[in-house]
């Protein structure tokens, strides 16, 4: 079945460069979520290309950032151009590459795991005329923690301990902590091997986020996208992190969904709920309709509830958002990019993202998106 998965996934990526030529999506960035994904279904099917309204789009579309999101925006894009004849590349350079273009001025929209800081709103101004940057909330996902353990196939963690392990104060796998959570499991007398990102990373911003928020006390960092805790041992992207754990017999990391299987199983989160959690498309969207949109005016930045201890919801997830200007849009680019994230965020492009392993957005907040996108000027 998982070869099947990436065979599809391999079909859909084939599909989108034939479509659009020159196309060359690449995943070098610092959020790379390359060569992880597992597809199921067909997200591209005729009816869905058939629903898409190009309004007007034309011509080429360059973009950048969250290469979280690269293989939903392959997918959406191979459908597009299927419908619309337009050629988009979007370079998946990592998120802070994608808002240094969009504040520069040299793409009309861009990708990132973390909303607009106020230095790049401030920075947006200039390039959006009369208007600035705003974040759109269009991609979900859980972010799994990942082990390798020979003998344990089910592992149940928590915020205390998960962030005791990933700072080095936890240290070997039949460790009292993990002997409660899991007092049916054989966890053997050998070192936990923990892994995190080198590289800069919306990942790790917001899996730090979760920490912070959760277990203050055994986290005691301020967050961000440069990993802060000693020890532990590191890889480039979300790939090499998976890497090191599949290898790995005692390894933990933390990377996007698609990367779990092939050795690698997924931990379960004690929140408080009435049962653990396990990550999944259906567990991070229950998690993220418990955010709150904290944005002002067009803005739909949204603040997660790490706390969230409703059952089912997983509570370390990731939102993508595309950047857009909400007014001084360029006339030749703002026909297609309306049109692009018109059907990103339609029914039929948020349906296509579960069978990709992202975590389409809630009912409530995805049309609070479509209704700004139509008032982008």
């Amino acid at each position: 079945m998982k070869l099947q998965r990436k065979n599809r996934l391999r079909a859909l990526t084939l599909g989108a460069v034939a479509v659009s030529g020159a196309l060359a999506l690449t995943a070098c960035g610092s959020d790379d979520n390359g060569g992880g994904s597992k597809a199921s279904g067909n997200p591209s099917s005729a009816a869905n290309a058939s629903s898409i309204k190009c309004d007007g789009a034309k011509g080429q579309l360059l973009s950048d950032g969250s290469s979280a999101q690269k293989n939903a925006i392959d997918a959406w894009v191979k459908n597009f151009s299927q419908a619309c004849g337009v050629q988009i590349n979007y370079k998946a350079g990592g998120s802070g590459a994608g808002v240094t273009s969009f504040t520069q001025g040299q793409i009309p929209w861009a990708g990132s795991d973390s909303a607009l800081k106020p230095e790049e709103v401030a920075a947006s101004k200039k390039v959006c005329s009369g208007g600035q940057g705003i974040d759109l909330p269009m991609v979900g996902g859980p972010i799994a923690i990942g082990y390798n353990l020979n003998g344990v196939d089910n592992l149940v963690l928590d915020a205390p301990t998960l962030a005791k392990i990933f700072d080095g104060k936890i240290t070997n796998w039949n460790d009292q902590a993990i002997k409660k959570l899991n007092p049916s499991a054989k966890l053997p007398d050998l070192k936990i091997q923990a892994f995190h990102r080198s590289d800069d990373s919306g990942t790790t911003d917001n899996f730090t986020k979760y920490l912070i928020a959760t277990t203050p006390d055994n986290w005691k960092y301020s967050g961000g996208k440069t990993w802060q805790a000693k020890g532990g041992q590191s890889a480039a992207q979300s790939s090499g992190v998976a890497q090191q754990v599949k290898q790995t017999n005692g390894a933990i990391g933390y990377f996007e969904l698609s990367y779990v299987g092939d050795g690698i199983k997924p931990v379960s989160i004690d929140t408080g709920a009435a049962q653990p959690v396990a990550p999944s498309t259906d567990s991070a969207t229950k998690a993220i309709a418990d955010a709150k949109v904290v944005g002002t005016g067009s803005d739909l930045s949204l603040k997660l509830n790490y706390n969230t201890k409703a059952d089912g919801a997983y509570p370390i997830t990731l939102v993508t958002y595309e950047i857009a200007c909400d007014k001084g849009n360029k006339a030749d680019t703002l026909p297609t990019v309306k049109s692009f994230l018109n059907y990103m965020a339609s029914e039929d492009g948020q349906k296509l993202l579960s069978g990709i392993d992202y975590a389409p957005m809630p009912d409530a907040i995805i049309s609070k998106v479509r209704s700004t996108i139509a008032t982008l000027s």
